[in-house]
């Protein structure tokens, strides 16, 4: 895919967008923009816009069950002419062939070693092992490193490490066990190019390791149509504590819904939510997308450098 740094931004809904794909790209990595759960063609076509202009690489990322409710939307990634596409938090991987015919490489999260031969044998070209350490939707069953130890003794796919890479030791050690690169989402939903409010990146900034928790309390009160095997790492909050357990009432409860959705609008993060992985205890300062790639990569080096004389 032409990268000269091994990292690509995770496709974040509603925080990775153009602008941040074009600067990661341009840092040597590969951008990618993200569709979430309020995601649209429309929004889709305007954020890919912004690197297609600069003549730079990118990718988008999707999710299967979005896709199979609104197929125009990978209609409407494969006419935008990225270099890679990733659709996950599904089973089926019918859209491989697809994705491929059109010269686009293909990438699927997974959560275990029986999901990554399943889309090893689908004809997935690279294959994301994603953690329970990481920030946003994802299934919490096995950390980042043994998981992507596994993943890696099982398939002969390149795999990206997902899930508490933040910084340059994580990613001097996924790339130390085998991974291909990271795939990384905190440290740039925290930073300048993102689509974060200056108010969630400062949030995230205060942030320790031990502030997140995973939940669907946000899925719930906001109706999204998540499967149920999908919860969301987030900075636990006022709205969390106060509904977590009680999911089956709050999922009746319009008045509940309004207020997150009123602070939502209003940056109000004691009830509205931010997904954060475990590594944003580690994000310190908003920086520049194009200086964590490239001294996240410069220290990672040294890094592995320094270990092979000994």
């Amino acid at each position: 895919m032409g990268l000269s740094a091994p990292t690509l931004n995770a496709p974040m809904g509603g925080v990775a967008g153009g602008m941040l794909a074009s600067v990661v790209t341009a840092a040597g990595g590969l951008g990618m923009i993200g569709v979430g759960s309020a995601g649209s063609v429309a929004l889709l076509e305007q954020e890919a816009a912004y690197p297609r202009r600069a003549g730079l690489s990118f990718g988008i990322g999707l999710l299967d069950w979005a896709v199979t409710r609104q197929p125009a939307l990978l209609d409407a990634a494969v006419a935008a002419r990225p270099v890679a596409i990733s659709i996950s938090f599904g089973d089926e991987w019918e859209w491989t062939s697809r994705v491929r015919d059109a010269g686009i490489v293909s990438l699927t999260q997974v959560f275990d070693v029986a999901q990554a031969r399943q889309a090893a044998d689908a004809g997935i070209d690279v294959l994301v092992a994603r953690g329970a350490e990481g920030g946003g939707h994802g299934e919490a069953k096995v950390g980042t490193l043994p998981l992507l130890e596994s993943v890696l003794d099982a398939v002969s796919l390149p795999v990206l490490a997902a899930g508490g890479v933040s910084s340059a030791r994580g990613l001097a050690a996924v790339l130390a066990a085998g991974a291909s690169g990271a795939w990384i989402g905190t440290a740039f939903a925290a930073c300048n190019e993102s689509m974060a409010s200056d108010a969630a990146r400062e949030a995230m900034v205060r942030a320790s390791e031990t502030d997140t928790v995973t939940t669907k309390v946000f899925d719930v009160a906001l109706g999204y149509q998540w499967p149920s095997r999908f919860e969301e790492r987030v900075l636990r909050n006022e709205f969390f504590e106060q509904w977590s357990g009680r999911e089956g009432a709050l999922a009746s409860d319009a008045k509940a819904r309004k207020a997150l959705e009123a602070a939502i609008v209003a940056e109000d993060f004691g009830v509205a939510h931010i997904d954060a992985g475990q590594g944003v205890g580690l994000t310190t300062a908003v920086r520049p997308a194009a200086d964590i790639v490239l001294q996240m990569c410069a220290d990672a080096e040294h890094l592995l450098r320094s270990w092979a004389p000994r």
